[in-house]
């Protein structure tokens, strides 16, 4: 059966419908979180909205806590499991289209969370709508698993499987095709301090580890605006100095990536830090700005690199000098067969040289599932029919999917081979018929784990 023909025939209402979630703002905002909307008001909205479409597509829902649901589909003791989620990291700077208005332009929607990871929900939800429509009676509960706080702490994930039982086997759609059935381990660490200086009043950078910041701000005593656009000039950045009411506030223009690929952003609090000490010396600042300024730890010889999953790799996604105090905080993604004990009492170490304590935030361990599995091949195998793909290589990855929080889970598309990576960027968008593919291949996939 050619299940993408019979996708084309659903264009219409799947980017509607996908419109319509994107136009919600769903980031995390514990300011107007209430006990009925956990992590803010936008985000349950999101939720309530993609419940409602699953119940007048005629599926069971669920809503867990007001920060998890599913979407049901079928009868069984066994169950697959497809994990979604509809948060999105903040919207950084510099959009050409409204962040919140999913423009429609050359067969691309902009929005954030278009690709991460509400296109891929409504991807999902229609794929199983079609085999609904077309009569297939699954042989196992398929329950299409939403939460709402992939992007921050889990809590949603834990939530659910605190009321509802671990699937058998699942996906998640929120990465990249043909598949990854590796994913690297996260750790978060935070250093900080006391600081002292004449010249620093505050400096902030960042709003999620899991994002390079491209914004930097801070308020200092002296007037170094010559010599700040000098630095500009020479390391080709963009920023703004002026005079303001308790001294001089500096800006520094930095550019956002995904925290799995630091590498493809400029991080601005790094930056800022940069031109900073050379006007006084403070030996946290100057850890920050000359150790911990390349990704992946070669400056201060702590880099690893595992032949299958590449490298250890790091973000500073925080960067906070408030009231004396110093902290950053930093997002690393990790191999299997990384030695992290010996690293963590050597960066304890360099740390403690610089005035500075080193704190375990979180941890959570690699991911990985066989590559010849049964599982990784129907799904390989749904892949190949729609794309005739035989030549791209399975995946490992340093992003964190839901697929982690799954006993035998993968993450399973939604971004083809060759796309450009717009995850956590500005102008994030979907290309309208990759949406159309992958939901042919997921209905396949589907279908033939079910069948």
């Amino acid at each position: 059966m050619d299940f993408l023909k019979i996708v084309q025939n659903y264009k219409d209402e799947m980017v509607t419908k996908l419109k319509e979630l994107l136009q919600i703002p769903s980031v995390r905002n514990e300011q107007d979180a209430t006990p009925e909307a956990p992590f803010g008001k936008e985000v349950k909205r999101s939720l309530d909205y993609t419940l409602q479409l699953g119940k007048e597509l005629g599926f069971a829902v669920e809503n867990v806590d007001n920060v998890a649901g599913h979407i049901e589909y079928g009868e069984g003791d066994e169950i697959l499991g497809v994990l979604t989620h509809l948060d999105v990291v903040p919207v950084g700077e510099g959009w050409t289209y409204p962040p919140f208005s999913a423009t429609e332009i050359d067969g691309k929607i902009y929005a954030r969370g278009a690709i991460d990871d509400k296109g891929p929900t409504i991807s999902v939800i229609y794929a199983l709508k079609i085999l609904k429509d077309l009569q297939v009676v699954p042989n196992k509960k398929v329950r299409i698993i939403i939460g709402t706080d992939e992007e921050s702490g889990w809590g949603c994930v834990k939530k659910y499987f605190a009321k509802f039982p671990m699937p058998t086997i699942g996906f998640s759609p929120d990465a990249n095709f043909p598949l990854i059935y590796g994913e690297k381990g996260i750790l978060s660490l935070e250093l900080s301090g006391n600081f002292e200086s004449d010249l620093i009043k505050t400096f902030n950078a960042g709003l999620r580890l899991n994002v390079v910041p491209d914004y930097a701000r801070a308020i200092i005593t002296k007037d170094l605006e010559k010599e700040y656009q000098e630095f500009l000039n020479k390391n080709q950045l963009k920023g703004e100095f002026k005079k303001i009411d308790n001294g001089y506030e500096i800006i520094m223009h930095g550019i956002s990536a995904h925290a799995m690929h630091p590498e493809k952003g400029k991080n601005a609090g790094i930056w800022l830090a940069k031109f900073l000490t050379q006007f006084d010396y403070n030996p946290q600042l100057s850890f920050l700005a000359n150790s911990l300024d390349d990704t992946r730890f070669r400056t201060i010889n702590l880099n690893f690199t595992d032949p299958e999953m590449g490298d250890l790799t790091f973000n500073v996604g925080i960067i906070e000098i408030n009231e004396n105090k110093i902290a950053y905080k930093l997002n690393l993604r990790y191999p299997i067969n990384w030695d992290k004990q010996t690293f963590l009492t050597k960066l304890s170490q360099l740390a403690q040289n610089n005035k500075l304590e080193l704190k375990v935030i979180s941890d959570n361990n690699p991911h990985y599932v066989n590559p010849n599995d049964d599982l990784v091949k129907t799904l390989h195998s749904a892949y190949i029919k729609y794309t005739n793909d035989t030549e791209t290589p399975l995946l490992t990855i340093g992003g964190g999917t839901y697929a982690r929080a799954l006993q035998k889970g993968v993450a399973f598309g939604i971004v083809f081979p060759g796309r450009e990576d717009v995850v956590h960027q500005v102008d994030e968008y979907i290309i309208i018929d990759d949406l159309l593919v992958a939901t042919a291949i997921y209905v396949q996939a589907i279908y033939d784990l079910v069948k």
